[in-house]
């Protein structure tokens, strides 16, 4: 299948941050074959022509962090200090099944579709259903199994290990769906399991993720039980390298950020969670000025509430400038950069996705600028960190295929997508009752 993209204002966030107005994006089967100026619009017959009219192209957004599956926990007890043992925990316990984690994925990638974002990386459980629903949505996404102690969809003491070991072997080769594995977080994982998860990542040479540096209980654990940092601590059991993806890292030192740089490790930064649950900032500033791979993360829609990387972007540079008391620092257009090709350095998928370029997945978002809040444009970058919102996404291709068309999912109906999430809640929303009752 060949694809003409026209009259568009193409962001190719390629190294020089080369830009078309009016540009063209040609499209072969899955990949970019080439992007310009309309003046040198390609003659080649093309099966599928399709007129930008005037918009914002970019290449398809990365979510590095999130837990699609949780789509159930929105806006429950988001001021409750104790949620994640009051309510999250053990809700999991209780509720979490195959077909909710299922359902809950579909919708959470729908969700994600409209808003532009076109790759994420998962991190929970009953991993496997949650790849059939990327698969059976189009998606790309890193999909890692969770490995706790105690999980919803293991029966023995950190059987994700067992569940993580059949689920990486049967997606491996998919095109795009890459397995992973995730321990919970240095707190809450014993030494022991952070290695095993670890090895299993080497030994299929696939990703490795967990929460790290995002609690001050961790903090004052690590330094008073080891004198360490968490991050110190993970290094001492071998487990930073190339392939460890760090999310939060809000309480990232200077020598933690000097020995991340050492071993490569890449971090998924999630304003929005950190700061709605009263956490902090993390060093993000310092962490890019180390030479450290950043990419934006939304963190589950539990603890961010929304799936879109605008509402990041934004926050990153309301909350950064802020705390560094300087207008100038992150400029839009390095807030963009997070959003895409910095997020698919820090997925390690920067030789496929994150820019617009010849050989490069067609991963592609189309942002509209017929709305109100679209008009004037002096600055796209600063048009889309400050003024575009998920609702002005207009069409979305991955892999050069269509996922949304005209604000509207392809691969599935939204209210049919929600009715039987709906329906999958009953239990859950019973249990939440009881446990609201009780307190």
């Amino acid at each position: 299948m060949k694809t003409l993209l026209t009259n568009m204002h193409v962001l190719t966030m390629d190294a020089a941050y080369t830009t078309f107005n009016p540009g063209f994006i040609s499209i072969t089967n899955d990949k970019i074959t080439a992007v310009g100026p309309m003046d040198n619009l390609p003659t080649d017959d093309y099966e599928r022509v399709i007129d930008g009219k005037g918009a914002l192209a970019i290449p398809g957004m990365i979510n590095t962090h999130t837990h699609i599956g949780m789509v159930p926990f929105r806006s429950l007890g988001d001021d409750t200090p104790d949620r994640l043992t009051r309510f999250l925990f053990p809700l999991e316990q209780s509720c979490m099944t195959e077909s909710l984690a299922y359902h809950s994925g579909k919708y959470a990638i729908a969700e994600m579709q409209l808003a532009g974002i076109t790759t994420f990386f998962d991190m929970y459980y009953f991993e496997d259903e949650l790849a059939k629903a990327t698969d059976e949505m189009g998606s790309r996404a890193i999909l890692a199994e969770t490995i706790l102690e105690e999980a919803p969809d293991a029966k023995k003491s950190y059987g994700g290990l067992a569940y993580a070991a059949e689920f990486i072997p049967k997606w491996l080769n998919h095109p795009l769906i890459t397995p992973a594995v995730a321990p919970h977080a240095p707190y809450t994982n014993s030494a022991e399991s952070l290695k095993q998860a670890f090895n299993l990542a080497e030994k299929y040479a696939v990703p490795f993720s967990l929460h790290v540096s995002e609690m001050t209980f961790e903090m004052e654990h690590y330094q008073n039980e080891y004198s360490q940092t968490p991050i110190q601590y993970l290094n001492d059991l071998g487990i930073l390298n190339e392939r460890t993806l760090a999310a939060h890292c809000i309480f990232a030192t200077e020598a933690d950020i000097a020995l991340m740089k050492e071993k490569n490790v890449a971090v998924a930064h999630c304003i929005g969670a950190n700061t709605k649950s009263a956490k902090g900032i993390a060093p993000v500033q310092a962490m890019l000025d180390a030479g450290l791979r950043v990419g934006l993360g939304t963190d589950g829609p539990s603890s961010g509430n929304t799936l879109d990387l605008f509402s990041q972007m934004k926050m990153v540079a309301y909350f950064h400038k802020t705390a560094l008391k300087n207008r100038a620092a992150f400029p839009t257009r390095d807030i963009v950069r997070l959003a895409t090709i910095g997020g698919a350095e820090a997925l390690g998928m920067a030789d496929q996705i994150g820019s617009l370029e010849p050989g490069k997945q067609a991963d592609i978002t189309l942002i509209e600028t017929d709305s109100v809040n679209m008009f004037p444009i002096f600055d796209p970058y600063a048009v889309l960190v400050y003024s575009a919102q998920a609702h002005n996404v207009r069409d979305v291709f991955i892999a050069g295929e269509p996922v949304v068309t005209d604000k509207k999912i392809v691969c599935a109906d939204l209210y049919d997508l929600r009715s039987r999430l709906d329906s999958e809640m009953k239990h859950f929303r019973q249990e939440v009752e009881k446990r609201t009752e009780a307190k």
